[in-house]
């Protein structure tokens, strides 16, 4: 890989990773609003689970066949899985852990929350613009359209402390670890470029599981079944128009 390659990666991890700090400015702003968020929910939900069931998980499928990439799906939400569970965090529901969250301010286990998200984003942006930039950039876009409502959903249990800076310097963090991320994805791509398609493969499975497991519960303990729905059919709609306007 060249250096045009990496610097093209970060780029667009960057620009994607900054849209989290629209999230947080709506949160600090609009509050607590359950129909919006729900809405919001459904469509951050519906962006993550399309692009790695359409996009991601297909193009590394062709390559590396069905075995293993069921196994790098199922590897990769796994692993993301062990993490929230070890590390302490919060949104929106409650989660056990090895550690005692009472003993954690809401806002640290926010932040928590919000890096540990954006890591396999950046991780499958890297991954996939190694298969095709065209599919990098897709799948980018389609994260950052992602990133605003979910920092909004996430950020909004914070906000009760009116700490706005701490919740800026949070999302900015968030921001940053997309580009970890990437960076950790080009690194791992160019010691081990066979299993490029199985790091693809286990960032889909990754954001899967965020999606089924984070923001489906979210949208439930705010109830509005119907604007999650909304939020959902949404994520289609802009999936769609993405499709046309970055062919991958």
């Amino acid at each position: 890989m060249d250096a045009g390659t990496y610097l093209a990666v970060l780029g667009l991890a960057i620009i994607s990773g900054l849209t989290t700090l629209i999230g947080v400015t709506l949160a600090l702003h609009v509050g607590r609003n359950p129909k919006s968020i729900a809405f919001g929910i459904g469509f951050s939900a519906g962006m993550m689970i399309l692009i790695s069931l359409l996009e991601l998980i297909p193009h590394a499928w062709e390559i590396s066949g069905a075995g293993a990439s069921l196994a790098a799906v199922v590897s990769g939400a796994g692993v993301v899985a062990g993490l929230h569970w070890i590390i302490p965090h919060t949104h929106l529901v409650k989660e056990p852990g090895v550690f005692d969250a009472r003993a954690l301010k809401t806002a640290y286990l926010v932040a928590f929350g919000l890096i540990l998200h954006d890591l396999p984003e950046g991780f499958a942006m890297a991954n996939s613009y190694l298969v095709s930039p065209s599919l990098a950039i897709f799948v980018a876009t389609g994260i950052a359209l992602h990133n605003i409502p979910e920092e909004f959903a996430m950020a909004v249990p914070a906000v009760a402390l009116k700490a706005r800076r701490f919740l800026y310097r949070a999302a900015l963090f968030s921001a940053l670890a997309e580009p970890l991320g990437a960076a950790i994805g080009l690194a791992a791509a160019h010691l081990m470029p066979a299993l490029n398609p199985v790091f693809m493969n286990a960032a889909a499975g990754a954001m899967i599981f965020v999606s089924l497991h984070e923001l489906v519960p979210m949208a439930r303990q705010y109830g509005n079944t119907g604007m999650f729905a909304a939020g959902f059919g949404g994520s289609v709609l802009a999936y769609v128009l993405l499709g046309f306007i970055f062919p991958a």
